[in-house]
């Protein structure tokens, strides 16, 4: 066989492959560099695992390292290893052939991808056939290899990728691979291109990897070290790398699992909110999927749910082919699978550095809670119940700026509490002067205050807690003790009465109200379902049609406060003034509780009757 050439036909399959390959529309012909180099550094911990296990070997000494090397003079680019090598049959078995089972089905998702004009190149890393796809991009390709079988020659396969293939011996090989493609342009023959693709999907590969004699993976793959054995400062200048953030992160989550599947994740939550920074939703996800150390989708996004998308860092696991496309990835079986895994086990992580370090984790919660509250917000079942326990919420227990969970406000509960209480409002300060809250604040019962919002929305959607439910103050049904010291019970009745029919139909209901404390009045948007800040919200929203129609708001009337009593003797001495007053009771309290949809009325009013009083002076 020495010195002759021998001319082989391509298996049909094969010869299909290849015409796909070259005839379709591909849209990342990089992705060939990856899987050559994918195939290198197969071949060297093959070779790596033989020396280590005592078989024999040429050249032991050989370095294992990948090498490329780009000439756009003669527009190539060569790959090369000293791996496992082939002989002269495993070339025509590995080149010639699709050896493997399933290799038509895969064949066929293929066809069907090409002729639906969807095919991505990705797809192409699976059964071994990632080879092919140098034929994207190349009028001929050159595989120089000799095996690691001492005594073996070394062979020459070539192709152009139509016909066949032909194989003649060649001497002086160094053990391994090395792949020659004679590119039909000089696009990938240029060495700042090859670099960046290098760095984007390989930068990981457990083998040095040298472009023209510089080497370019120089960052380590620490997530597949055991996390023992790495150091904090080498966490983090790879979270700096990766997530281009000079500062440190606020926690890290280096963790693997064997089931249901092989993970190795290593995990960062960025100390400040690039969301709140830049006051708009970021839509992107940056942790970035592996498969053994090789990319499969960078800022995968079906990889976390969307309410995780804070999160930085790398995601490896061998069990998914290298096939799973961009387009893909949010149908996969197997990812959604993945996602599962990954959002629970950061679930889990969460609630552990919440009761480690309570401070710290309200500063995490303040720069990512929102993401959170969505979560919330949009999960279901025991995912959800688990996100409600890392919710944090300003509360009327604690001072200013102090966040509370909802299990560490059940356990402040007095005994005849039942459900937990939440007021809406702008501000801490509006919570706490809301009329809602004053039957709280006499009772001494804790209530949460909600100002982002997303707040109220949450807890609707929660529901409860615990099996406690979770109730707006402006729906509560809580009274205070009986007071005897303001008007009588007839005597408010008619005063209700009065005012009823002065307001007319402006008004549901007017009655003597059994929470109020100090404000003399109180308006209820009588909605049993919507509250009156989330009906503002959804308007805000331009959800107006979404909302039902808005029911006339009852009136409670305080028969203690001094307003309320003295109105009670004007309605009797000047009932054109007590009918003024009245109304701008009625539409302070609507302003008040977020009902007043314009204050012009109430305003010009509030100066006719500072005009009266002046005059009286």
């Amino acid at each position: 066989m020495q010195g002759t050439t021998e001319k082989h036909e391509f298996q049909a399959e094969i010869a299909q492959l290849l015409d796909l390959v070259v005839h379709s529309l591909y849209t990342d012909k990089e992705i060939f560099i990856r899987e050559l180099i994918s195939n290198a550094a197969d071949a060297s911990e093959k070779l790596r695992f033989l020396k280590a296990s005592g078989g024999e070997i040429s050249d032991p000494d050989a370095e294992l390292k990948i090498t490329v090397s780009t000439d756009e003079t003669a527009r190539t680019i060569t790959i090369a290893d000293a791996g496992i090598g082939m002989t002269h049959d495993e070339l025509i078995g590995n080149l010639g052939t699709i050896a493997h089972s399933g290799s038509k089905t895969f064949l066929e998702q293929i066809r069907q991808k090409a002729a639906d004009g969807k095919v991505d190149a990705t797809l192409i890393g699976q059964f071994g056939v990632g080879f092919y796809s140098a034929f994207m991009v190349a009028e001929k390709v050159v595989v120089f290899s000799r095996s690691h079988l001492p005594g073996e020659q070394g062979w020459i396969w070539t192709s152009d990728g139509r016909a066949g293939y032909e194989i003649e011996p060649a001497t002086d090989l160094p053990r391994g691979t090395k792949v020659v493609v004679h590119l039909k342009d000089t696009e990938f023959a240029q060495e700042w291109k090859v670099q960046g693709v290098i760095k984007r999907y390989s930068n990981f590969v457990q083998f040095p990897i040298e472009l023209n004699g510089k080497a370019v993976n120089t960052v380590q793959a620490i997530w597949t070290r055991n996390k023992s054995e790495v150091k904090a400062e080498e966490y983090d200048e790879f979270y700096k790398y990766i997530a281009h953030d000079p500062g440190a992160p606020a926690y890290r989550l280096h963790f693997t699992a064997d089931a249901p599947l092989a993970i190795r994740a290593l995990l960062f939550v960025p100390a400040k909110s690039t969301e709140l920074a830049m006051m708009r939703r970021d839509e992107e996800h940056h942790v970035d999927l592996y498969c053994k150390k090789v990319l499969i989708a960078a800022k995968a996004k079906g990889l976390f749910p969307d309410w995780l998308r804070f999160l930085r860092g790398v995601v490896d696991s061998e069990d998914l082919p290298l096939n799973i496309s961009r387009e893909t990835m949010q149908d996969s079986a197997l990812l959604a699978k993945l996602r599962d895994v990954l959002a629970n086990r950061f679930l889990k992580f969460l609630d552990e550095e919440a009761k480690a370090d309570a401070e710290k984790y309200s500063s995490f919660f303040r720069e990512h809670g929102h993401c959170l509250k969505e979560g919330a917000g949009t999960e279901w079942g025991d995912r959800r119940d688990a996100i409600a326990k890392l919710l944090r919420f300003e509360t009327s227990a604690l001072d200013a700026g102090k966040l509370t969970s909802l299990a560490d406000y059940t356990s402040r509960m007095p005994p005849g509490q039942k459900e937990i209480y939440y007021v809406s409002a702008a501000t801490r300060e509006s919570a706490e002067a809301s009329p809602y809250y004053e039957v709280f604040r006499e009772k001494k019962w804790e209530v949460l205050f909600l100002s982002d919002a997303r707040d109220e929305y949450v807890l609707e959607h929660l529901r409860e807690f615990d099996g406690r439910k979770l109730v707006s103050a402006e729906k509560a049904d809580v009274k205070l003790e009986e007071d005897t010291t303001g008007l009588d019970t007839d005597t408010a009745r008619l005063l209700a009465n009065f005012v009823k029919e002065t307001l007319g139909d402006r008004v549901g209901e007017v009655r003597t109200s059994k929470r109020l404390a100090s404000s003399p009045a109180l308006a209820l948007n009588g909605d049993s379902e919507i509250t009156a800040n989330m009906r503002r919200m959804m308007k805000a929203m331009n959800r107006d049609a979404d909302l039902p129609p808005a029911p006339k708001p009852d009136l409670e009337l305080n028969p203690g406060h001094p307003l309320v009593m003295n109105l009670e003797k004007l309605r009797h001495a000047d009932p054109a003034l007590a009918a003024q007053i009245a109304e701008q009771i009625h539409d302070q309290s609507l302003a008040a509780a977020n009902l007043l949809d314009d204050p012009r009325a109430m305003l010009g009013r509030m100066t006719a009757l500072l005009e009266k009083l002046a005059v009286k002076k």
